[in-house]
């Protein structure tokens, strides 16, 4: 019993410390929400819900935890950036979700976009190039008890043929244009929010619509991304 007391002792200001912290995070997380997201008009409440309950301090570096809820996009590795928290939600909010869409995500990252994905419907689908920074955010998002986001290591130019059709497809990073397996693997009625635009040049957040003969095609605002790797490379 004598040694159970001294054991408490020593992990109770543990505990404290990181309960401190993670209330902590939470108000910074709310702050983050007040004024960079609605202040700027996202109105969706799911993703507002969304971008309230994912812990974004846990798909950043430790180094840059501190900067988690900061109006920036953040590196995490491998030469790769976690999206500025608006941008995010902008995006997330063009593609007008329902829960029982089916959602594919070009370019995973961190996770953290799944995750927010995955909090508003019912299955994420989400491809990274990078096999380190596929690998990592799966761990992450295991841990953090996500069950309906599943994560491949490949080539996102190339889509997911096996879990097709999807109802939205998102795509984190620049690609010139849209590649056609994305739009093959579209519903009819579909929509896919990209960056569009080369390297060092301007890009355009872009929302497109598959409907009855083609594509309807709506540019946003001015975006700068990584840019999209892998086979789209060969082709420019």
């Amino acid at each position: 019993m004598y040694k159970k007391v001294i054991l408490f002792i020593f992990i109770l200001p543990v505990i404290l410390c990181f309960v401190s912290k993670e209330n902590g995070y939470e108000k910074q997380r709310k702050d983050m929400v007040e004024h960079q997201i609605k202040a700027r008009g996202v109105k969706d409440e799911r993703v507002i819900g969304a971008m309230l309950k994912v812990p974004r301090h846990h798909f950043v570096p430790l180094d840059q935890r501190k900067n988690a809820y900061s109006d920036s996009p953040l590196p995490i590795g491998e030469g790769q950036t976690i999206s500025q928290p608006y941008i995010v939600a902008l995006m997330t909010e063009l593609l007008k979700l329902k829960s029982s869409d089916k959602v594919l995500e070009v370019g995973t990252g961190s996770g953290y976009q799944a995750a927010i994905l995955a909090e508003i419907v019912d299955e994420v689908y989400t491809i990274e190039i990078i096999p380190t920074l596929a690998k990592r955010a799966d761990s992450t998002l295991k841990t953090l008890g996500y069950e309906n986001i599943k994560v491949k290591s490949g080539d996102g130019y190339l889509g997911w043929e096996e879990y097709t059709p999807f109802d939205a497809i998102i795509i984190t990073c620049a690609p010139p244009y849209i590649p056609k397996p994305l739009i093959d693997q579209l519903k009819q009625g579909g929509k896919i929010v990209v960056p569009l635009g080369e390297e060092w040049k301007a890009q355009i957040l872009t929302l497109i619509e598959k409907v009855k003969g083609g594509l309807k095609i709506t540019p946003i605002e001015y975006v700068r991304f990584v840019p999209m790797k892998g086979k789209i490379e060969e082709e420019k």
